[in-house]
């Protein structure tokens, strides 16, 4: 990893931090309490396994990249003697003090509650992700990632390396079709219908007024197959050889399949994991690996541009169909429910990781191809 690469992950992490935290920002009351006043509040009465487990997990990998990110920058002569230690007391006091700003700020929102219990557990888990960051620092595990990743990727990676690491969580929140994401346009055009209410501009909008059908399977096949395509394309734009491809696709296609189970056991139930396999879907992850296959041995450049041929295709499609009505249920057990911490974050991703990945390949085809030298 580049001396500095962790700090602006880091300061990613806390954008989304802050937007998980302060989500839906809708609301704002003042309630004439100290902002401080949370943490001198009796403990909570009703709490879940899940409300601990998400406010440790959230905060861990803060924790990881703040101490990472001090640990590479190489500017530790004030802290010689005891470095690793000095990072995970400013990682910590970082976390801590975003911690206790959300929690304070989430004083005046009606939908979230500042909690002192939050308030420990986001800290204990900024020092969990520190801790395991200074640990693999001192064994040497963030230096072999360097060495590993200099022998698999390209050098101009980085940003593909994000998208790639991205997809598995834009594929947690519910999909209409299974690794369908990008699907924006009927709640877009919903959206502006609400905006444009009992005003004259709604009429110069060429809004669609037939009702939309469902994808035929034959089109629900092919948007899976797409689906599972896409992101092996953007992995061989960057990876040196084909046979390195080759693993990579086989790990991105049952990665895609993992989280999809897992996304649908939170939202129906652990006994419906796997109940969004049907025909269509499951001949979609074939015609998906077998794409993956023929294109194993398209130079980079030429997967780019496969690679945007699948994006048009594929958000085409699925913005042509409309969202079935389990679909709507589960985006309603996602809003109402337990999950409502997340749901903010997770749908933005869902919506927006696809159009995220066109912009980079448009950029990447705009610029001239570098021969990346092969390292030993």
């Amino acid at each position: 990893m580049h001396k500095t690469s962790a700090w602006p992950l880091a300061g990613a992490y806390v954008v989304l931090i802050v937007y998980a935290s302060l989500y839906p920002f809708t609301g704002w009351r003042d309630q004439e309490l100290a902002f401080w006043e949370f943490l001198f509040a009796p403990w909570p009465k009703y709490w879940t396994a899940f409300d601990l487990v998400a406010n440790v997990a959230g905060y861990v990998p803060l924790g990881f990249l703040l101490a990472l990110g001090f640990l590479r920058r190489g500017e530790v002569r004030h802290f010689a003697q005891r470095p690793k230690l000095a990072a995970v007391g400013v990682a910590v006091l970082a976390g801590a003090l975003l911690s206790f700003a959300m929690e304070a700020t989430q004083n005046y929102l009606p939908s979230r509650v500042a909690s002192n219990v939050d308030f420990g557990l986001n800290v204990a888990g900024t020092l969990a992700g520190a801790v395991v960051a200074s640990g693999l620092e001192a064994v040497g595990a963030i230096a072999h990632w360097s060495r590993f990743r200099e022998r698999w990727f390209i050098p101009q990676a980085r940003g593909a390396l994000v998208l790639l690491a991205l997809w598995p969580f834009a594929l947690l929140f519910p999909a209409a079709v299974p690794l369908g994401l990008g699907q924006v346009m009927e709640r877009l055009e919903n959206g502006i219908a609400e905006w444009l209410q009992d005003t004259p501009f709604l009429e110069w909008l060429p809004m669609r007024e037939v009702e939309l059908q469902p994808l035929v399977p034959a089109a629900e096949l092919l948007c899976v197959a797409l689906g599972v395509t896409i992101p092996c394309l953007l992995g061989y734009t960057i990876l040196r050889t084909t046979g390195r491809r080759a693993a990579f696709a086989l790990a991105a296609v049952g990665v895609g399949a993992a989280v999809t189970a897992l996304s649908a056991a939170l939202s129906w139930g652990p006994a419906h994991a796997w109940s969004w396999l049907s025909l269509p879907v499951r001949m979609g992850f074939l015609f998906g690996m077998l794409l993956a296959l023929v294109t194993l041995p398209v130079p980079r450049r030429g997967c780019a541009a496969l690679l945007l041929l699948a994006l048009v295709v594929h958000l085409a499609l699925l913005n042509q169909a409309p969202a079935s009505a389990y679909f709507t249920d589960t985006l309603q057990a996602w809003e109402q429910g337990r999950f409502i911490r997340f749901n903010g974050l997770a749908q933005w991703l869902g919506w927006l990781w696809p159009y995220a990945v066109l912009v980079y390949v448009v950029l990447r085809l705009s610029r001239p191809e570098r021969t990346p030298t092969i390292p030993a």
